[in-house]
C-alpha cells in the first residue's frame, strides 16, 4: 500500500463543503458535493448515485432528479442519462422531518480516535445506514450522537461499509476534507482491509478470486459472479485448516457488496452460516455433538473485519489498526479446534 501523503489531493483543492442547514419547519436542506467515481462510468446517473450515497433510496434519488435538485457539470440531466465517471454533482435537496436521520446514543466500541478519525469495531448484527426496514437504531445513528458535527460531513463520516451481521473495523472521517480524502484512497485501492472468515470446506492453500460481480438476475436482494458485473478481486490464504473447515484470512482489492461471501461461495467454500449464500447447512460425518450444536446455531455469516492500514489523511503516516475475533467466532473456532483433536 501506498504511504504518501492524501491531503496534498483533498485538502489544498478541497471539494465543495457537504453543508447541512439548521431544521426549518418540517422540512431540512441537505446539500451534497461530489465526483462521480471513475467506475461508475456507464451506469444510469439514478444508479450512479445510488452507488455513491447508498443511505438514501433510489426512489428518493429519483425524485430529486426529476425536481431539478441534482446538477451535473452544471447541467440538469435525467435519471436514466449515462454518466462517465468523473462528472462534478450538486444536490440541493430537501429532507422531510421524518427522513431525517436522528442522533441516537447507542454503545459503540471506539478503538481509535483524533480530530480526523474514529476507528470503529462495529458488532454483528448492528446496520450501518438507516434503510427500509432500519430507520433506526443504526451506526449511523450512533455516530451522530457520539460527534454531532458529523451532521455535516457525508454519510455521517462513513467511509466504507460492512454487512448488518459482519463484525470488526470501519474508518471513520470527521470533516468532509477528511472523508474526501479517504473515499479517492478507497477508490484507488490505497486502503487497506483484511478479514477472518470460517469457511465449510478444506482448502490445500491461498489464492486469488478475480471475478466481477453484478446483482442477481432473478434474485435482486443477492449478489452474484456475472461476466457483464463490475471488476471484483479478493486474495485468500489459509490461517488454520480443520477437518471439515478452514478459517481463511481474506483481503480486498476491490470493494463490492457482498464480495468475499460470493467470491468463496463461488470457489466452492461457502462461510459457515451465511443465510445468503451459505446454500444447506453442511454438518460434516463423525463430528462431535458440540460442533453439530455449534453449527446448527451460527446464524450469522462468519465473517470478520480483522484488519484495517491506511495513509493518515492529516500527518500521512502508515497506520493500522486491529480487532480480535468477536467472541461468537472464536467459541465457533475453539469448537473446531476440539473437534480436530478428537481425531
Amino acid at each position: 500500500m501506498a504511504s504518501r501523503r492524501l491531503i496534498p489531493r483533498s485538502i489544498a483543492n478541497p471539494p465543495p463543503r457537504l453543508a447541512t442547514a439548521e431544521p426549518s419547519g418540517e422540512f431540512r436542506t441537505r446539500t451534497h458535493a461530489l465526483a462521480l467515481p471513475a467506475d461508475l462510468a456507464g451506469l444510469r446517473l439514478d444508479q450512479a448515485l445510488a452507488r455513491t450515497l447508498p443511505q438514501y433510496s433510489r426512489a428518493r434519488l429519483q425524485s430529486w432528479i426529476q425536481a431539478g435538485a441534482v446538477q451535473v457539470d452544471g447541467r440538469r440531466l435525467r435519471a436514466k442519462d449515462k454518466v462517465l465517471g468523473g462528472e462534478q454533482v450538486r444536490i440541493e435537496a430537501r429532507l422531510e422531518a421524518d427522513e431525517r436521520v436522528a442522533p441516537e446514543a447507542l454503545p459503540l466500541a471506539v478503538i481509535f480516535k483524533d480530530r480526523a478519525l474514529f476507528v470503529i469495531n462495529k458488532p454483528p448484527g448492528l446496520v450501518v445506514h438507516p434503510g427500509a426496514g432500519n430507520a433506526r437504531h443504526t451506526l449511523q445513528n450512533a455516530l451522530l450522537a457520539l460527534d454531532p458535527k458529523l451532521a455535516v460531513v457525508p454519510r455521517a463520516g462513513l467511509v466504507h461499509r460492512l454487512d448488518k451481521d459482519t463484525s470488526g473495523l470501519l474508518v471513520v472521517a470527521r470533516t468532509p476534507e477528511v472523508h474526501a480524502a479517504l473515499v479517492a484512497a478507497l477508490a484507488a485501492r490505497e486502503i487497506g482491509r483484511q478479514y477472518l472468515a470460517v469457511c465449510t470446506g478444506v482448502m490445500t492453500g491461498g489464492g486469488t478470486v478475480d471475478e466481477a460481480i453484478g446483482r442477481h438476475r432473478s434474485q435482486r436482494t443477492r449478489m452474484a459472479v456475472r461476466s457483464d458485473g463490475r471488476p471484483a478481486i479478493t486474495h485468500y490464504r489459509v490461517v488454520r485448516r480443520f477437518r471439515a473447515h478452514t478459517l481463511v484470512r481474506a483481503e480486498l482489492e476491490t470493494g463490492r457488496t457482498h464480495q468475499i461471501r460470493v467470491h468463496l461461495a463461488h470457489i466452492g467454500y461457502p462461510l459457515v452460516g451465511d443465510p445468503v449464500y451459505g446454500g444447506r447447512r453442511r454438518i460434516p460425518a463423525g463430528c462431535s455433538a458440540e460442533l453439530t450444536a455449534e453449527l446448527g446455531s451460527f446464524k450469522r455469516q462468519a465473517l470478520h473485519a480483522a484488519r484495517l492500514q491506511l495513509a493518515h489523511p492529516i500527518t500521512g503516516h502508515n497506520v493500522e489498526w486491529e480487532a480480535p475475533l468477536p467472541a461468537d467466532m472464536q467459541r465457533l473456532v475453539a469448537v473446531l479446534e476440539a473437534d480436530q483433536r478428537r481425531e
